[in-house]
């Protein structure tokens, strides 16, 4: 994502301007509220952000670099802004985020050009940076923090979002440790922000807009374990529910341990969080999930989402699952495919698996070949497009109220959005026609027709107010 137009969430800097520098933003929302906090904290020191990185005095990359496709892709976008800088394009390239934090030196090794290496918690030293480049100051060239012990505040960013809605992290970090996974070793140990400091932050966001807040942890059912000695999701909740004049708190990044009854009925009887999990399972053979180190086994997965499915009503599930990975089965993925078809997920994704080879799965033996792991992907997703479109066949004739993000260009009264089942980015969308409609408003809409994962919708009423 090139930033060109972000929402100013930070104080007006000074009058004049330090310097003129282009951002792109890569990976997850986690990484990119933490791109909106560099953006704020470099528009604080007087830098001025524009759209085209050509003629600026420098390029951020903020990388992902927690799978191959997206490390890759990372690499892609530091070469070209790297061939804009031999072109004369752009005076400096500087490369933060987690690529940067989980390769340092070895990445300017590869890339000499990079001016300067910025670490996942170097964030807050982004002006010091830019003044050390701006100014041909090169003798540091890298900036790596260690992990906090708590999270880094992120307010007075400069969002990059739509205006009306915001993601909220919640905490830092990982303590699971599956043995896919190199989160921990690019953000470090779990790591929760204050139950204060996070509403403060959430008044902050619903004063410059926002009506959907979208809670983003590594771990978000582990929240305040470290900070209060048990988990307190339930806790931060309920004084969430108390900000003015947000309609939809999202919850996203669920690991299914924590989900307790209380955190079940402070769902379902909240008139702001809605009713959608994401909770990421990655399988349900036993066998992978004691080698993926999980933590859970299938039966207490399939009790846990009865529950929930009893006590939430119309509750919207969205998870992820990994094909490929080491040991896997023709027989282990046919329980999960069997599994998939009986739970009826109303969202899913599914990844091949990545081999990284600073985690544990990859000294396990038994690798799966990369094109049996696309065939079961394909197999998996194959027979979740029938339980998805099955789905929104059940929506027509329904009514639903309807956030619009955008209109669609060239097309008069025709916008997208998105309804409580779908969140930005990694969901379906909702069309809408309607005259004298405008982006942030939440409309009701009553679904006419589907289109493949979409739906088609028509307004049907006024605009919401925001709730109070």
């Amino acid at each position: 994502m090139t930033i060109s137009t972000p929402i100013p969430l930070a104080p007006k800097p000074a009058v004049g301007t330090k310097g003129k520098y282009a951002f792109v933003s890569l990976g997850c929302p986690k990484n990119l509220v933490d791109s909106e906090r560099m953006l704020g904290l470099l528009r604080l020191d007087g830098y001025d952000l524009v759209h085209d990185p050509a003629g600026t005095d420098f390029v951020v990359v903020n990388t992902c670099g927690f799978i191959e496709a997206a490390r890759q892709e990372s690499l892609s976008v530091i070469q070209e802004m790297l061939q804009l800088k031999r072109k004369g394009g752009t005076k400096g390239v500087i490369v933060s985020g987690c690529l940067a934090e989980r390769q340092r030196e070895a990445l300017l090794e590869t890339h000499p050009e990079i001016d300067h290496l910025v670490g996942v918690f170097g964030r807050e030293e982004i002006t010091a940076v830019a003044d050390r480049l701006v100014g041909h100051l090169n003798e540091q060239r890298t900036v790596f923090r260690p992990a906090p012990v708590r999270a880094l505040s992120d307010e007075n960013r400069l969002r990059v979002t739509p205006k009306h809605f915001a993601y909220l992290k919640i905490s830092e970090g990982c303590d699971r440790l599956c043995t896919f996974c190199a989160i921990p070793k690019m953000r470090g140990k779990h790591a929760s922000k204050p139950i204060e400091a996070i509403v403060n932050e959430a008044r902050q966001l619903v004063r410059d807009g926002a009506r959907e807040l979208i809670l983003v942890a590594q771990d978000t059912t582990y929240y305040g374990l470290d900070l209060y000695g048990a988990p307190r999701l339930t806790d931060l909740l309920r004084q969430l529910e108390d900000v003015s004049g947000v309609d939809w708190i999202r919850l996203m990044y669920l690991y299914p341990m924590y989900v307790t009854d209380e955190l079940m009925d402070v769902i379902a009887d909240s008139r702001r969080i809605i009713p959608y999990l994401d909770m990421p399972l990655q399988h349900i053979d036993d066998t992978m999930l004691r080698r993926m180190a999980r933590r859970v086994d299938r039966g207490e997965t399939e009790k846990l989402l009865a529950r929930l499915r009893d006590r939430i009503p119309e509750l919207i599930l969205r998870t992820t699952f990994i094909t490929g990975f080491p040991g896997e089965t023709e027989a282990q993925f046919e329980q999960l495919l069997e599994f998939v078809v009986a739970q009826r997920f109303e969202r899913l994704g599914v990844f091949t698996y990545s081999l990284e080879p600073d985690t544990p799965a990859a000294q396990l033996p038994d690798h799966v070949d990369p094109a049996v792991s696309v065939r079961r992907r394909d197999q998996l997703m194959a027979a979740q497009q029938e339980i998805a479109f099955a789905w929104n066949a059940r929506q027509v004739g329904q009514q639903r109220d309807i956030l619009i993000d955008a209109a669609v260009p060239e097309q008069p009264n025709a916008w997208v959005g998105r309804s409580t089942a779908d969140a930005p980015d990694v969901d379906s969308v909702v069309w809408v026609t309607g005259e004298r409609l405008s982006t942030g408003q939440l409309v009701p809409c009553e679904i006419v027709a589907t289109s493949k994962y979409d739906l088609v919708a028509v307004a049907v009423g006024p605009p919401r107010p925001r709730e109070e």
